[in-house]
């Protein structure tokens, strides 16, 4: 701005404006630089018309006469004057404009590295928010790890409490299984019991009755009892055979309580043998059921006609059998008419009679 200043002060004076040096004047100043650049040829037409008219003016006011000017050599060519100002002018002008252009080329090249640095910090931008991104999910990713692994080690602990319980619970049964394996010989022996089965979850055995004289020549059929452990510390018993009498077929109570049960379920098989061993062979001639609960025994002498005969305690020792009611189709018979040659008679006796009876 300042050389255009110069130039319009060197030109015409008058194009300045005395009163300040606002923005809106210089840009009127830098319209007119574009004028005068295009009427600088005009202008130099004029200047060296000008210089000369000067020179011939100049010439003509030292010459005492005509004769004078026709004989006086040429003068020098002057060194000063308005050319040389000229020239200085074009040459410092000329020198402004490529100090200007070279500066704008700096300036175009620095503005071409701005761009290409904010472009290459826009991306490191987006690569460091990317990189934000990445770092927080995998902040929440190694946070769930944490809390997945703080829980593992959590379900380790109980499963480890649990193994060391199993594995003590484990340890009692093994030496509970070496104290029966110890004893089933002895068992077997005494009271005619045989281990058929045993593992971590099941026992089974068979009873057999004692070989007596009072007994019949039909073998009476062994009792089998299966035994359920399970991981309380309890066990389920059944028996397979529901003529034995026992209060329930299926059983439950602690480890401790077994022995017991086992012995009770023998005791009852064994009272009962001769009962059992009649029934048993009751049951290869005539139509009957026994329901050892009600301790009764239920002759089908015909399709419609049915005998109920209860039996003591303590038969055939010391109870005895008796003729409790006889059903035609439903409805009971009276038994009065029926006169039995003794009245305590057996079990098969009673079969026998009744079953020769006329009057039923």
């Amino acid at each position: 701005m300042a050389d255009v200043r110069a130039v319009l002060q060197r030109c015409d004076p008058s194009l300045l404006d005395p009163s300040g040096d606002s923005e809106s004047d210089c840009a009127e100043a830098a319209g007119m630089v574009l004028y005068l650049t295009d009427s600088r040829r005009v202008q130099k037409v004029l200047w060296r018309q000008l210089f000369v008219l000067d020179s011939m003016m100049s010439l003509l006011e030292g010459l005492d006469s005509a004769q004078q000017l026709m004989t006086q050599s040429s003068p020098p060519q002057p060194e000063g004057g308005a050319r040389g100002r000229w020239k200085a002018l074009k040459a410092e002008i000329r020198s402004g404009v490529e100090e200007t252009e070279a500066l704008l080329r700096s300036l175009q090249d620095k503005v071409q590295q701005i761009h290409s640095k904010r472009h290459t910090l826009t991306h490191l931008v987006q690569q460091l928010r990317s990189k934000k991104q990445q770092c927080d999910q995998l902040g929440e990713s190694l946070q769930k790890a944490q809390n997945a692994l703080r829980s593992c080690d959590h379900r380790l602990t109980q499963l480890k409490a649990e193994s060391e319980a199993a594995l003590a619970q484990l340890t009692g049964w093994q030496r509970l299984r070496a104290e029966l394996q110890r004893l089933v010989p002895a068992v077997q022996g005494l009271m005619q019991v045989n281990l058929l089965s045993f593992n971590k979850s099941e026992l089974s055995v068979e009873f057999r009755s004692r070989p007596s004289s009072n007994l019949s020549a039909c073998e009476l059929e062994p009792l089998k009892v299966s035994v359920n452990w399970s991981h309380d510390d309890r066990f389920t018993l059944q028996a397979n055979e529901c003529t034995v009498g026992l209060q329930e077929d299926w059983m439950l109570g602690r480890r401790a309580e077994l022995g017991a049960t086992l012995l009770e379920a023998m005791q009852c098989y064994q009272g009962q043998a001769e009962l059992l061993t009649e029934i048993q062979a009751l049951r290869s001639s005539f139509a009957i059921d026994w329901n050892p609960a009600q301790r009764l025994l239920i002759y089908l002498k015909s399709a419609s006609l049915v005998c109920h005969l209860e039996v003591e305690e303590g038969y055939p020792s010391s109870g005895t059998a008796r003729l409790l009611s006889v059903r035609r189709d439903g409805k009971p018979l009276d038994t009065s008419v029926l006169k039995p040659p003794k009245t305590d008679l057996s079990l098969t006796k009673w079969l026998v009679f009744l079953c020769s009876s006329d009057l039923i």
